[in-house]
């Protein structure tokens, strides 16, 4: 089901045209352009198919994406898995099939089970467990437990990418990040090692392929920069990701080897910039973190952060634009784009509905053209762009993701809601509540 699935995803949305001059088997893609606005799917098409699944990677894929987001967690045989948190239990059906591996905090943690037995479970569209019964977060998205999803490993997904990359011709990048590395570390795993060498593996070396490494942990991505990069020979680009305080997204230990919550107010405060840019390459910002909380329709006020972090030479990639989860100043996801791509001058944005980001830079960004490139497509239905060396789809095609995307964020902007830390409380999302009060979902 799943391979069947992935490729009416290709032949329904992906146009493979073959290079004879392209030899991309397992060659990790050259970042040859000049800088331009990127568009970074956020766990693959996620708006449409359960997120980081193949298939909404390979929907991802050929609506014409740069870089595809791999989140990386470790599995108790030493596997790299893609998946977004370091447990199980939003995603798949494991407390029915394993109920006695909880821990005490009643989650069950993906570092506790074999591959063998996380490749067991039935993968779903997220969900939240509410007075005993399983809800839907994104009701509008993809049904839970629908269908026939499963979990694969880091290498596996490389391999996929780049023999798509081989097959169509295009140079599509990786985006991983390194989750929690602190509590891998503390369960006795150095997870940014095997990331690391696992990239190595599959050729991403320097700073020239086309793959940023990103993660909340500044301590790790310093480690990762003056320790376990030049031992492997190795020049990535590094992200920092930049989280609030209270969101309790990294720990470290204290004095008395006690891990404590780490503290990012300093990365809000003047100086920054200059001290992230002494081992990163760039930024990761929640993107309500680049306007002001009292910003409202048409009165939008930018904070200094784009500002400041190109001052230091750092790209910046907000997180995360979302057209069923829109602020109250916008009325729909064009506009918001347009403040995060044009107003606020972001080099890049990760987003669910990637599709929505592409056609925004290739219809509103003339002087700035998206990145990708791709070899020239078969005569079929499809228009070739050559100002952008970029595939616009057929007119049919076009005017039904439009019909969708826009049925979308209309009824996003009545209904826009935002969930808090507990998972079951919804509000009207504002800047502020984004900003202050919403769980980070990157």
């Amino acid at each position: 089901m799943q391979h069947s699935l992935l490729a009416l995803m290709l032949s329904v949305t992906l146009t493979v045209s073959f290079n004879a001059n392209a030899n991309m088997g397992t060659v990790a893609p050259k970042n040859t352009s000049p800088a331009k606005k990127i568009v970074i799917a956020h766990r693959g098409a996620s708006g449409y198919l359960p997120e980081h699944t193949l298939p909404a990677k390979a929907m991802a894929y050929a609506q014409g994406v740069d870089y595809l987001e791999q989140d990386l967690v470790m599995t108790k045989d030493d596997k790299l898995i893609i998946l977004h948190d370091h447990y199980l239990d939003r995603v798949t059906d494991v407390a029915d099939r394993f109920p006695e591996r909880a821990r005490q905090d009643g989650r069950f943690y993906a570092i506790d089970f074999t591959l063998d037995e996380i490749r067991s479970l039935r993968f779903t569209e997220e969900f939240q467990v509410e007075n005993g019964k399983r809800v839907q977060k994104f009701a509008g998205r993809f049904p839970i437990f629908k269908s026939h999803f499963r979990i694969h490993t880091f290498a596996e997904e490389i391999e996929f990418i780049q023999g798509l990359n081989h097959s169509t011709g295009k140079r599509v990048g990786l985006y991983p990040e390194i989750k929690a590395p602190w509590f891998h570390r503390n369960e006795g795993k150095d997870i940014s090692r095997l990331v690391l060498s696992t990239l190595k593996k599959y050729g991403y070396n320097t700073s020239n392929d086309m793959v940023y490494l990103q993660c909340f942990d500044p301590n790790e991505l310093k480690r990762i920069r003056n320790e376990l990069m030049p031992k492997m020979n190795m020049n990535l680009k590094l992200i920092q990701l930049i989280a609030k305080t209270d969101w309790q997204e990294t720990f470290v230990k204290d004095d008395k080897g006690k891990l404590v919550n780490y503290s990012y107010d300093w990365m809000f405060e003047s100086g920054a910039m200059s001290e992230i840019a002494k081992y990163a390459n760039g930024i990761g910002p929640q993107y309500p973190m680049l306007i002001q909380e009292n910003s409202t329709k048409g009165n939008i006020k930018l904070t200094s952060m784009v500002k400041d972090a190109h001052a230091n030479g750092l790209q910046v990639h907000p997180y995360t634009i979302r057209a069923d989860l829109l602020p109250d100043y916008v009325n729909n996801m064009d506009e918001l784009l347009d403040i995060i791509y044009n107003q606020a001058d972001a080099d890049g944005v990760f987003s669910d509905f990637p599709d929505i980001a592409v056609r925004f830079l290739q219809s509103s960004l003339p002087a700035i053209p998206h990145v990708n490139t791709q070899a020239t497509p078969s005569t079929t239905k499809e228009a070739y762009s050559a100002a952008t060396q970029t595939m616009v789809p057929s007119a049919e095609l076009t005017s039904t993701v439009k019909k969708h995307a826009e049925t979308k964020t209309v009824a996003s902007a009545k209904k826009a809601t935002a969930i808090n830390k507990s998972h079951h409380t919804k509000e009207k999302i504002t800047a502020k509540s984004i900003e202050k009060k919403a769980v980070p979902t990157h």
